[in-house]
């Protein structure tokens, strides 16, 4: 599927991190398509190095970067690498998240003559270890926190620039068995209008994309069985999602692009662009 709309970002230098991601990585690549030079971060510089050449052989421009984005050191590194290859960044694209299971219960709700007990192959919210929850967090939250930080401080030399967060539907709406993961992107929706607050000063627009269920390398396992058939969660999902399916990546690529353009979205900052097949708007009855 081609990108909805093309919209020009000749002359901007974009930074996706999680561009290494099914999700990050096609709109890495919409990105490119529109003129922008794509820096894509990730830990695993051989897949960021894959995707940047992808963006080169459709004739865009982009370079892979090897970085942890809770890594301070590592992201300073990045940036002068950056400014260095392609110049000072424009757009600021943070994809960096995901879950873990050791911030994830085995049971939707709590059994009580289960509470303090161990149960062989369980984790109830009781065994939720401290670590695990702040792997999930740190790795969401700050994971987008350390990029504002780090990526942002030539926007606001030159009065402009564009941050646009990857938020979840877990914001809104918590989901069972994943406390960690819902916890940390509420905290990066709050965290984007603060920021939009804060930085509106030196002209950088902030907002967050919210996308609704996609299939992804993280999640497939967890919603789909090996022959395609959607798994016992899978099927709550879509039953609880009006359009009737999961998202597809290049579903998000129209509200990215716009966010993306000063254009198009020159007086939009602070809001929560929801893609989710009409999700977070179903009671379920």
């Amino acid at each position: 599927m081609a990108i909805p709309f093309r919209t020009n970002l000749t002359g901007k230098v974009a930074v996706v991190t999680g561009g290494t991601g099914v999700l990050c990585g096609r709109m890495a690549k919409a990105l490119g398509e529109c003129g922008a030079s794509v820096a894509v971060l990730g830990r695993r510089k051989q897949v960021a190095d894959g995707l940047a050449e992808e963006i080169c052989k459709a004739g865009g421009r982009a370079i892979g970067v090897s970085a942890d984005v809770l890594d301070r050191a590592r992201l300073e590194a990045a940036n002068a690498e950056i400014e260095k290859e392609l110049g000072p960044v424009d757009i600021l694209l943070n994809g960096a998240g995901g879950n873990h299971p050791k911030g994830t219960t085995s049971a939707e709700y709590l059994k009580p003559e289960d509470a303090g007990r161990v149960v062989e192959g369980a984790t109830s919210f009781y065994d939720l270890s401290q670590e695990g929850i702040e792997y999930v967090f740190n790795l969401n939250f700050l994971g987008t926190f350390l990029p504002c930080q780090v990526f942002t401080k030539s926007m606001v030399a030159r009065r402009k620039g564009v941050i646009i967060n990857v938020s979840s539907l877990n914001a809104l709406k918590p989901l069972t068995k994943i406390p960690a993961y819902s916890a940390a992107k509420a905290a990066v929706t709050n965290f984007t209008q603060w920021l939009a607050v804060h930085l509106s000063p030196a002209n950088i627009r902030v907002n967050a994309i919210v996308p609704g269920f996609f299939l992804t390398e993280q999640n497939r396992a967890l919603l789909t069985k090996p022959d395609g058939s959607l798994t016992a969660r899978g099927e709550k999902i879509v039953g609880h999602t009006p359009m009737g399916r999961f998202g597809k990546a290049e579903e998000l690529l129209g509200a990215l692009l716009w966010l993306a353009d000063d254009g198009a979205s020159g007086f939009v900052t602070g809001s929560i662009i929801t893609v989710d097949g009409g999700f977070s708007a179903y009671s379920g009855v």
